[in-house]
C-alpha cells in the first residue's frame, strides 16, 4: 500500500491503530480455514466516526476493506482475498453500551465476545441464547454478518431472530439505521435483515440492538443412545412432534463419539451408532422431568438402545464438552478437515446420513459427522491428508456430491457459517441465474464500487 495512504489513517487514527508491519499482517492474514491471504494494513477504528472516514477515504481511492470480528469463521469470510485494509473491531469497539431492562434488548458494539454479553444479561436475570460452539471468542458483529447458529437453536432460533437494529457504515461513509428498538416495526423495507448474513460486503455494521428474554431458572441435560445413525435421525424429527421443543438436539456419530473418547474419555459409549445430546429448560423440577419423559417415549420408539439423564453439573458439562470439542478431535482421522454445515428439513436428516454415508463410501474417504439435528443443520468432515494433492482433489469431489444431495432434498449449503471463500463455487447449485444476478444488484445498490469484502459469497 501506497505510504500516503498509511499516513492518511494515521493522521486521525493514530499511529498506535494503524499497522503495516509484518507480524499484523500475518496475525490478521488467516481464519478457521488457515487459508492466508495479507492485508496491506490493519486497521483499528475507535468508533462510528473512524469507520465512516476509512469507508469514504477508501470508496475514494478504491481500497479494500474485509471487516473482521475474532477470525474464527469457517469459510473464509473475514479473509483479505484482495488485498487492501483489515478493518478490526476487537482494540475499542468492543462494548456493551446498554442493557435495557425494561424494554428487555441489549445494545452492543460489534467486537463484544458472544460469551460476554451472554454473561452480563444472564447477571440482570435476562437471557440472549444464540451460542456457536465459538461463543468464547467469536464476536456479535462476526455472529451477525454470518447468521451464527448454535446449540440452542432447535428451540430459541438463531441470530437473526435477535436483531432488533443496526447502525451501519455504507461505503460511502454516511452512516445508516436499520430497524427499530420496537417490537413490531413494518415501516420501510427490512434492511436490517438485508444485512444480516450479508458477510460485511454491503456495510459495516457498527452496533447491534437484540433482544432479550427472560432466562428459564433450570435445565437438564439427557443422552440417547443409538445402533445407527439413522435411527437417530429418525428419532430427531418424530420427537421433535411428540409434543416437547428441547433447547437443544445435537447429535455424535459413530466417528465422532470414538475420536472424543480418544482424546478426553468422556465415558461416551463407544460402541453406539450415534448418541443424541439433549438439554430441556424450565422454572421447575417437575416440568424438566415431564420434557424428559417424552424426549425418552420418543427416543425408545424409534429405535432407542439407551437414555441416560445427567445427575448434576458434571455430568451435564461432560456431555456437552463431548459435543463442543468433536470438531477438534476428529483430526485423528485425516490432517485436513473439509468441514461443512449443511441443513436439510428435519424429515430429510434420515435420508441425508444416508447420502453421506453412500458418498464417503464411493470416495473411500472418512466423513464423521455431528451437529444441530434439532434444527437440520449437520456438521459434515470429509477427511484427508492435507499433503496429498490427489487426496484433496477427491475429497473437494465428495463435498460437492453432499452439496448436491443437500439441495436435492430442499436443504442448504450452509446453516451458520456462511459463504465466504471456500462456498462460493459452489452457489450455482443452490440459487438461479436469476437469483444470483438479483445478489449482485444488490450488492451494487450499496457498494457500486466494489471495495467491502469483494469474491466473497460468489459476488
Amino acid at each position: 500500500m501506497e505510504a500516503k495512504h498509511i499516513d492518511y489513517f494515521k493522521s486521525f487514527l493514530g499511529a498506535e491503530n494503524v499497522y503495516d508491519d509484518k507480524a499484523h499482517l500475518i496475525a490478521y492474514c488467516y481464519d478457521a480455514t488457515r487459508t492466508r491471504y495479507e492485508p496491506d494494513a490493519v486497521l483499528f477504528p475507535r468508533d462510528e466516526n473512524d469507520v465512516s472516514a476509512i469507508l469514504k477515504y477508501c470508496n475514494e481511492h478504491r481500497i479494500i476493506i474485509t471487516p473482521r470480528g475474532a477470525g474464527s469463521g469457517f469459510t473464509g469470510g473475514s479473509l483479505p482475498a484482495n488485498g487492501g485494509v483489515i478493518l478490526a473491531f476487537e482494540k475499542h469497539m468492543n462494548k456493551i453500551l446498554e442493557i435495557d431492562m425494561e424494554n428487555m434488548v441489549a445494545v452492543v458494539q460489534p467486537g463484544v465476545i458472544n460469551m460476554a454479553l451472554q454473561k452480563a444479561v444472564e447477571a440482570k436475570g435476562l437471557f440472549y441464547p444464540p451460542d456457536p460452539a465459538s461463543e468464547e471468542y467469536s464476536t456479535i458483529g462476526g455472529n451477525v454478518s454470518e447468521n451464527a447458529g448454535g446449540m440452542r437453536a432447535a428451540k430459541y432460533g438463531i441470530t437473526k431472530d435477535y436483531v432488533m437494529a443496526l447502525r451501519a457504515v455504507l461505503p460511502s461513509g454516511e452512516i445508516i439505521r436499520a430497524g427499530k428498538r420496537t417490537i413490531k416495526d413494518v415501516a420501510g423495507y427490512n434492511i436490517a435483515g438485508i444485512l444480516i448474513a450479508s458477510e460485511g460486503t454491503l456495510a459495516i455494521i457498527t452496533e447491534i440492538t437484540l433482544k432479550l428474554i427472560a432466562k428459564p431458572k433450570m435445565s437438564q441435560t439427557a443422552m440417547g443412545i443409538f445402533p445407527s445413525v439413522e435411527d437417530a435421525m429418525n428419532a430427531v424429527y418424530k420427537t421433535m412432534a411428540a409434543g416437547v421443543t428441547p433447547v437443544a438436539m445435537e447429535f455424535l456419530d459413530n466417528l465422532s463419539i470414538n475420536a472424543v473418547e480418544q482424546k478426553y474419555n468422556k465415558g461416551l459409549p463407544k460402541d453406539a451408532g450415534a448418541i443424541l445430546i439433549t438439554d430441556v429448560d424450565g422454572n421447575t423440577q417437575e416440568e424438566l422431568t415431564k420434557q424428559l419423559d417424552v424426549i425418552e417415549k420418543a427416543f425408545n420408539e424409534n429405535g432407542g438402545s439407551g437414555f441416560k439423564r445427567a445427575q448434576n453439573a458434571e455430568e451435564s458439562k461432560n456431555l456437552w464438552f463431548a459435543r463442543r470439542n468433536a470438531s477438534q478431535c476428529i483430526n485423528i482421522y485425516g490432517s485436513k478437515k473439509l468441514n461443512e454445515d449443511i441443513t436439510v428439513p428435519r424429515s430429510k436428516l434420515p435420508a441425508l446420513l444416508k447420502a453421506i454415508g453412500e458418498i464417503s463410501k464411493k470416495y473411500n474417504v472418512v466423513v464423521p459427522c455431528f451437529g444441530h439435528t434439532g434444527d437440520g443443520n449437520v456438521h459434515t468432515n470429509v477427511m484427508v491428508d492435507g499433503s496429498d494433492a490427489k487426496q484433496l482433489e477427491i475429497g473437494h469431489r465428495a463435498i460437492e456430491e453432499i452439496f448436491k444431495a443437500t439441495v436435492e432434498l430442499g436443504g442448504t449449503l450452509s446453516g451458520e457459517h456462511g459463504i465466504g471463500l471456500s462456498k462460493a463455487p459452489f452457489m450455482h447449485l443452490a440459487f438461479s441465474d436469476a437469483e444470483m444476478e438479483l445478489f449482485r444488484s444488490i450488492k451494487k445498490a450499496f457498494d457500486p464500487n466494489n471495495i467491502l469484502n469483494p469474491s466473497k459469497m460468489g459476488l
